[in-house]
């Protein structure tokens, strides 16, 4: 897509580049913290899909909430979440956002909009509906954002979320992140019709579009367009990513066996963030030294926020029991 027909600045550009190499980065440096042994419990990263979180996280305001799925690391650094915050979380430290109790796959930042990230699948869905809800109740103008895999789409949360968003016109943006595979069972096996747009535009008459989720700037048009009408009022909307992960499942999970190697090299040819580097390049929206000065930064960034991640101390036990039951005065 031509940056020019969304009047992008350089400047803007860049916020999506940096976004995507933070959460790239980022991904890669807890994947190798996992593999040392520093990661309690499963550690799910979102290298290759970079572009989505980016793209559609560019469109929202502070005050807009998210909610995300267990693989959701980069939804909450591209909400605002501190690399700082992401990676003393992963590493169980009491300087985590979630104090050290949620890890990978429980990630809560409500000071930024995201509302929680969970390891069930299709929960966002129906959270994402409840929360625009409440916004439509309050007169509000915020919108919510509900992130899922194309697994989620066979769940009965799937239909409930949907249906509901639909017939009450709430302002909802519902982000589908297919990339193809439900852990290690592929989408055209799980389902007759793989066309999640299409579903939702002919049985719910919801307005859904199917973009590259690849290509950061067909995600921030996409994401530009139902986030404007759902601020407006007008109601939800459907944004149907294809995109790959890169990294297997999970940490310390196999990578081939279900996937050919082949599949998977194809797929690293449209790496988001080559890719984009290599657009800005040539239409000279950026020149190397902008690029290389934002990788730099990146660098430092997440090198800081690994080394803040492990020295913090772990929670006192003693704090054990906090945060489970409402306190009461």
């Amino acid at each position: 897509m031509d940056s020019h027909e969304l009047a992008l600045s350089s400047e803007q550009l860049l916020a999506l580049y940096r976004t995507m190499v933070l959460i790239r980065r980022t991904e890669e440096q807890l994947a190798r913290a996992h593999q040392m042994g520093l990661v309690p419990g499963p550690c799910h990263t979102y290298v290759g899909e970079e572009a989505i979180a980016a793209g559609v996280c560019a469109n929202l305001r502070q005050d807009d909430v998210v909610f995300s799925t267990h693989r959701g690391h980069g939804h909450a650094l591209a909400k605002g979440v501190s690399a700082r915050e992401v990676a003393a979380e992963l590493l169980g430290k009491a300087t985590g956002c979630s104090q050290g109790r949620g890890g990978s796959m429980h990630l809560f930042a409500p000071e930024v909009g995201l509302m929680g990230t969970s390891g069930i699948v299709g929960p966002s869905i129906l959270q994402g509906a409840g929360a625009g809800y409440s916004f439509k109740l309050l007169g509000s103008d915020r919108v919510s954002v509900a992130f899922f895999g194309d697994g989620a789409v066979s769940n009965g949360a799937f239909h409930e979320g949907i249906n509901l968003a639909a017939i009450w016109d709430l302002p909802v943006v519902f982000v589908c992140e297919d990339n193809m595979y439900a852990t290690e069972v592929p989408f055209r096996e799980a389902t007759r019709n793989q066309n999640v747009a299409e579903r939702v535009r002919v049985s719910y008459g919801m307005n859904a579009v199917c973009v590259d989720g690849n290509d950061v700037l067909a995600v921030h048009e996409a994401a530009k367009v139902a986030v404007t009408q759902a601020r407006a009022g007008n109601g939800p909307s459907l944004i149907e990513c294809k995109t790959y992960r890169l990294r297997p499942h999970a940490e310390g999970m196999r990578d081939g066996g279900y996937r050919t190697v082949d599949e998977v090299e194809s797929w690293r040819k449209r790496d988001p963030i080559a890719t984009f580097r290599s657009e800005l390049l040539v239409n000279k929206q950026a020149d190397e030294a902008a690029i290389d000065a934002v990788e730099e930064e990146v660098t430092i960034i997440v090198a800081d926020a690994m080394d803040f991640g492990r020295s913090s101390p772990f929670p006192d036990p003693a704090t054990a029991a906090d945060f489970i039951f409402s306190a009461q005065d």
